[in-house]
């Protein structure tokens, strides 16, 4: 008996007998799909964490912060400065590999901040920020930096910045608390050219970042578009500066919760001693952050960087360094455990589905004594007998398998619409070749112990069976 023979009999056994097939294949059915559909959670989980690493800067950006004095410069703890400005110009005219740097001076302001309630933060009329607010002085290079995109207006430059004018480009959901959110409105409003006050002194809007969100926001934003709307008769709900409930939400908040203004205008007006006084503002920064020119040259940049920042500080070594290559070997572990953990649970739903088909064509061969005697008897060799209980196996896995992955594409639609997780689930080509392999390697494990039976069947004993 050739191949083709042996595969057609196998269809025409699985078409007789097709409930009992269907039941058969529906273990890997079941086991193919959740193969299927975890692997693209897990993917839409991966592209997620790493679009949050590409929205806070990369891998090539480096914060330099501040750190205590080792233990042997104690004694030299009162001269440490901290980083300045003149950190900003060493690394520019002396760190080559260093392609852009990023001074920032912070100011966080909360719910109920100085005691002046929300009035204290920003304001625009009688509307005020009621959440959290990050103002930050920094240079044009902030932009980049961070990789912020404008929507409308544009970036402050090295002219606002030498005047030290009062001009700001603010955030999205700045922009939805002082004038209005596109949900409220019904449309987009550009503040560009508006005038905000912000801890009580007047800035113009200059410009205004593109809303960043998860995909789980955008999700839930539609869903609630779609909604009718109904009277709200509580006190009102807000999500808070965060705007998002994914692990990765938070960084797509900050974004939308900051207030750029001029780096000098940040040192003069809010970094003086007090307001109307001859104080020195404070030349501290509160971090400094650096971009390298090349991934693969991190460490000679952050050797070129150290030992600028060394001459800078007078030898005090006050400042660390923090880069994203954590997050980056976190982003790896999560997912490499999740692939993992998903693909043991999948795969014991595969191997169990295995086991219905061992069942099942032991059951057949048990039905088919017989038959199997008498060809045999007419001259059928052992591995014609064995090969067509094998194919019989391997074409009820196949075939579960192939509606197992129609199945998964199911599955993963069914868990978008039914529960919007935070990155949309994607299907890629390698996790359904390794479903469809899987389950046909599973057919072959299956079929074996039935073919061997089979194939040892004394014809003699066959034929007196009843």
């Amino acid at each position: 008996m050739n191949l083709w023979n042996a595969i057609v009999i196998g269809f025409k056994e699985i078409w007789a007998h097709k409930f009992r097939s269907v039941l058969t294949m529906l273990g890997i059915i079941l086991g193919v799909s959740s193969l299927v559909a975890m692997s693209a959670l897990v993917k839409g989980m991966e592209n997620g964490m790493k679009e949050a690493l590409v929205a806070i800067g990369g891998l090539e950006k480096v914060e330099i912060e501040a750190q205590d004095v080792p233990i042997h410069q104690k004694h030299l703890e009162d001269q440490a400065v901290g980083s300045t400005v003149h950190d900003v110009y060493a690394l520019q005219r002396s760190a080559p590999l260093i392609k852009l740097v990023t001074p920032e001076m912070r100011m966080s302001f909360g719910r109920g901040w100085g005691g002046g309630g929300s009035s204290s933060l920003a304001t625009k009329g009688t509307r005020a920020v009621r959440e959290r607010l990050n103002l930050v002085g920094t240079l044009p290079s902030a932009i980049e930096m961070n990789q912020h995109v404008l929507e409308y207006g544009r970036m402050f430059n090295e002219v606002d910045d030498e005047n030290a004018w009062n001009v700001c480009v603010i955030g999205a959901a700045i922009r939805d608390q002082l004038f209005g959110s596109p949900e409220e409105t019904g449309y987009d409003i550009n503040p560009v050219g508006q005038t905000i006050n912000i801890n009580n002194q007047p800035f113009r809007v200059v410009g205004m970042f593109q809303r960043y969100e998860s995909e789980q926001e955008k999700k839930l934003r539609e869903i609630e578009r779609n909604q009718p709307k109904v009277a709200q008769t509580g006190p009102e709900r807000r999500r808070g500066w965060g705007g998002g409930r994914g692990q990765n939400s938070w960084v797509y908040g900050w974004k939308n919760a900051t207030v750029y203004i001029p780096l000098n205008t940040m040192w003069i007006k809010f970094r003086s001693g007090g307001a109307g006084t001859n104080s020195v503002p404070d030349p501290r920064l509160s971090t400094l952050f650096v971009k390298v020119a090349d991934i693969e040259l991190l460490e000679p940049a952050l050797q070129q960087a150290k030992n600028v920042l060394m001459h800078t500080h007078k030898g005090i070594e006050d400042f660390s360094f923090r880069t994203q290559e954590n997050w980056s070997e976190g982003i790896t572990t999560a997912i490499r455990n999740a692939r993992m953990s998903g693909g043991f649970i999948a795969a014991i739903s595969l191997l169990v589905g295995g086991i219905g088909i061992m069942n099942i064509m032991l059951a057949s061969i048990t039905e088919r004594i017989r038959e199997i005697g008498i060809r045999k008897a007419i001259g059928a060799t052992f591995s014609d007998v064995f090969i067509q209980i094998l194919v019989e196996s391997i074409v009820i896995a196949i075939l579960g398998g192939i509606a197992g992955i129609a199945t998964s594409y199911a599955v993963v639609h069914l868990l978008t619409v039914i529960s919007p997780t935070e990155n949309t689930p994607v299907i890629t080509l390698n996790s359904l070749a390794i479903a469809f392999l899987f389950s046909a390697f599973v057919g072959v494990l299956a079929g074996l112990f039935p073919a061997i039976k089979a194939a040892r069947l004394d014809p003699i004993q066959a034929l007196r069976y009843e």
